[in-house]
């Protein structure tokens, strides 16, 4: 079938599933609260099969997901949940929960050295190279024989979506078809500095307005980390390489394979960042800052906008707005935005599907790991739904399991999926969407080039170093490390499964 034919089918399925599904990931890194549509179901019996489960042996399944580190209540959390996952499927669950800053280099290491582990959080970044590096189970077959009602329950589109060499190696989490950036911002500090959000086009439009609060608040508005400003590859599908300098951009409709950061749309961006850090709108850290903190006047994050209210803001401990920045873009990239994968050495793979079609379909689980322990970070009212006691709860919501069977918030007083599939609704797709990109023969190259970029990308993204310069530099590093091979490669492959 011609790519040309599977794009179609995929845009259809997106609108279809547009219907329930959620916005794409939260690249803040925020656990963005949700609200249960009308379509979502209650608590479920989903594991009938398994409900003599007590009888067998319970068998402990380790976990390993990022967020903001270990919850202070997890022992107690564990032995709660574990009480009712051994009743229902004969499972217990050890949980680690990484932190933001240690997630790239403890997942580097559990991949490569082989350490053993049941379940593993991914995504589009790390996903592809793992599952050929063999870290990952093939589950193609297994999730529908272990777990068919997570099979059933997540579109055919998302299983395609995230297929390796024809292969299923993980369960896309049933909520993001697209992804959306906006500009989240302390309310308050925006109008007292008469700074307009709205329709803003491009990073330079608001410097004025960053300085303004710079100078009259005398502290750093614009806080990044060292994975930095990442919205400014978002217009350019990276065809689930997961090499961040190498793609299309979305809209191209001759579908050119290109050095991103050599764009000039791009190397603009870039410079505006450059300026910011040198005025001090950027902290000096950034390229070494492991965490963002809490409070952040002004920045980026991937989600929609009644995240404002129901996450973003209660995190920064103030109102805040979001304004989207740029357009809403589906690909193949969004739906890999969170996935999880069994390992290839696991000893249980049927009870680690088991587990994520209990996460995914039972509503008393889902809200265990979203919200926390009942009583300690959550309570329900007499109709179902949620007021949460506090917001120490360290797991990552989105990377768990679908968002439409978490109870709604008792205090929210709008749906706030009604947005997420409007946007879904009127994503734009990307034109590579169904494609990706077959590295087999260039397995080598892309390795080098990754660790060439490595070295580069801290610096690059927060603004810390002149950009053209560097990014020159990194070309001429990428040359020796294999890249125009990768290039001409890729470009082949677009070609042909383009091709009329």
């Amino acid at each position: 079938m011609k790519m040309k034919k599977v794009i179609a089918m995929l845009a259809a399925c997106t609108l279809l599933a547009a219907s329930f599904v959620g916005c794409a990931k939260d690249t803040s890194k925020d656990n963005t609260d949700t609200s249960t549509p009308t379509t979502a179901p209650a608590e479920t019996d989903s594991t009938d099969a398994t409900d003599d489960a007590a009888t067998d042996e319970i068998v402990t399944l380790k976990w390993i997901t990022v967020g903001g580190g270990m919850p202070t209540n997890y022992d107690a959390w564990q032995k709660n949940i574990n009480e009712y996952l051994g009743e229902k499927i004969g499972v217990n669950v050890e949980m680690e929960v990484v932190s933001w800053g240690d997630w790239d280099n403890r997942r580097n290491i559990i991949v490569n050295s082989g350490e053993s582990f049941d379940i593993l959080f991914t995504d589009g970044n790390k996903y592809n190279a793992a599952s050929k590096l063999g870290a990952f189970l093939d589950i193609t077959e297994l999730a529908k024989t272990a777990a068919p009602e997570l099979y059933s329950y997540i579109p055919e589109a998302y299983w395609n979506a995230v297929k390796v060499d024809g292969k299923v190696f993980a369960v896309p989490t049933y909520k993001d078809s697209s992804a959306t950036n906006y500009f989240v911002y302390d309310t308050e500090k925006a109008t007292k500095y008469n700074v307009n959000f709205v329709g803003i086009k491009n990073f330079s439009e608001l410097t004025d307005g960053l300085m303004a609060m710079k100078d009259g608040e005398g502290v750093t508005p614009f806080i990044l980390a060292n994975d930095g400003a990442g919205v400014v590859t978002a217009n350019y599908d990276n065809m689930g390489a997961g090499f961040r300098p190498l793609g299309v951009r979305f809209d191209d409709q001759s579908r050119k394979v290109v050095s991103i950061f050599e764009q000039e749309d791009i190397l603009t961006e870039l410079d505006t960042l450059h300026q910011w850090y040198e005025a001090g709108i950027i902290n000096a850290d950034a390229p070494t800052l492991a965490e963002s903190p809490s409070y952040r006047m002004v920045y980026n994050a991937q989600g929609w906008s009644g995240a404002a209210k129901t996450t973003w803001g209660p995190n920064m401990g103030v109102e805040a707005t979001a304004d989207q920045f740029g357009d809403t873009i589906v690909s193949n990239d969004t739906v890999r935005g969170s996935l999880n994968a069994v390992y290839a050495s696991s000893k249980y793979p049927e009870k680690c599907l088991q587990l994520l079609q209990l996460v995914n379909l039972d509503t008393k689980v889902r809200d265990a790991f979203y919200y926390g322990l009942e009583g300690e970070n959550f309570n329900y009212t007499a109709d179902g739904k949620i007021e949460k006691i506090n917001n120490d709860w360290n797991m990552a919501g989105y990377t768990q399991g679908t968002f439409f069977t978490v109870s709604q918030l008792a205090d929210a007083d709008f749906n706030q999926w009604d947005e997420v599939k409007e946007l879904n609704a009127n994503a734009k797709p990307s034109v590579l969407l169904g494609f990706t990109f077959d590295t087999t023969t260039v397995e080598t190259e892309l390795a080098q080039c990754n660790a060439v970029f490595d070295k580069y990308k801290s610096v690059l993204l927060t603004g810390a170093q002149e950009p053209r310069e560097l990014v020159a530099q990194m070309r001429e590093e990428l040359n020796a490390a294999g890249f125009e091979t990768l290039i001409t490669e890729a470009q082949a492959q677009v070609d042909a499964a383009f091709a009329q």
